[in-house]
């Protein structure tokens, strides 16, 4: 119950009047990344195991950061639009060059530093598989979204978005799976 009312919450606040996140692009961003990732992660903890560890927590919202770099390639397209609405989105804030790399920056260290923490907890096969699933995402953000993310948008997403989810799903087999009595 209380994650459903937490999901409303913030669906009411993205758009609504005072908050209205989506007028900051961070605020808003994030959660967009946290409402796609965080809210379905945990639900789907709550359901089929306990949200009695930090890190069911931690990672999720991790990997919100990420969620927040991937809505910004919708923001690419509406950049005007945002401008005459007075929408400060980050592309709007940093204009496209600076946002297409904090979008980069976002989808990538934040998968990066997930990685680096299933290594920490003796998670490598996790950590091999989520490391292949990392590789073709900067690739193309290297070929599609930093030479031109307005032109390459949908097609950025189509071709990199599937191996960041298939990533979320490898993070969160590693965890369903993990003994972290190990750890204890």
């Amino acid at each position: 119950l209380a994650l459903s009312v937490f999901g409303s919450f913030i669906s009411y606040i993205y758009s609504a009047p005072p908050l209205k996140l989506k007028q900051n692009g961070w605020a808003g961003n994030y959660a967009l990344g946290a409402s796609y990732i965080s809210l379905p992660w945990w639900c789907g903890q709550a359901v089929f195991g306990e949200l009695d560890r930090p890190v069911f927590w931690i990672l999720p919202i991790l990997y919100s950061i990420a969620g927040l770099g991937i809505a910004i390639v919708n923001d690419f397209k509406s950049i005007e639009g945002d401008r005459a609405m007075g929408l400060n989105s980050l592309p709007v804030a940093f204009g496209i060059d600076g946002a297409k790399y904090i979008c980069a920056a976002s989808v990538t260290l934040t998968q990066l530093g997930v990685a680096g923490y299933l290594y920490t907890i003796g998670e490598t096969t996790y950590t091999a598989i989520l490391m292949a699933l990392i590789l073709p995402q900067i690739y193309f953000q290297a070929t599609l979204l930093i030479p031109d993310p307005v032109k390459n948008d949908v097609k950025y997403q189509a071709s990199s978005q599937p191996f960041f989810v298939f990533g979320i799903l490898a993070t969160a087999l590693c965890l369903g799976h993990h003994d972290f009595a190990d750890l204890a």
